[in-house]
């Protein structure tokens, strides 16, 4: 599981505000190879890092999230019921375990790539799937969808797939 959700990681994790603005899937693209270049290049995050790696996650990647959504979809029909207060509370909790995963994630990276599928989407979609597979040398390769919807701020992940299995939908359970 540390494997594929370190390979989400890279998937999103050191975009340049100027590609908050392109196509989704080559906003994934172009934050996977960056993300690659960078942690093979980062001697703390090589060497298990905590620290850095969460300093990664905080700064790199948590942009890319719309965890208000998320932990919505997480909570389910309760979150109708939620005052703003427990939403802000539920919302920063659902964000700091997400932190946490995908900080030890970082640290699990190896060789894997990432391939970005061609995008079917119609250009005044506001919401996509963007479809990648994760290839693992040795290993058959494994489906990762983003769910991404277009904000003022760009693109931002709502929901993953991991191999058909929701991250939201496995959090509710």
């Amino acid at each position: 599981m540390y494997k594929i959700l370190a390979t989400l990681v890279f998937a999103l994790g050191f975009a340049l505000p100027a590609l908050a603005q392109e196509a989704p899937d080559v906003l994934v693209r172009n934050v996977s190879n960056e993300m690659s270049e960078t942690v093979r290049s980062d001697k703390a995050i090589q060497s298990g890092d905590i620290k850095r790696m969460i300093e990664v996650v905080e700064t790199r990647i948590l942009k890319h999230f719309d965890f208000t959504r998320m932990t919505g979809l997480a909570v389910g029909r309760e979150w109708r019921n939620a005052s703003a207060e427990q939403k802000a509370s539920l919302t920063a909790e659902f964000r700091t375990l997400l932190v946490r995963s995908y900080a030890n994630a970082l640290g699990q990276y190896k060789n894997q790539t990432i391939e970005v599928k061609p995008l079917k989407a119609k250009p005044d979609d506001t919401e996509v799937v963007v479809r990648s597979e994760i290839r693992q040398p040795g290993s058959k390769p494994i489906t990762l969808d983003y769910d991404m919807a277009k904000s003022a701020e760009g693109w931002r992940v709502f929901d993953i797939a991991v191999a058909g299995v929701s991250l939201v939908t496995n959090y509710r359970e």
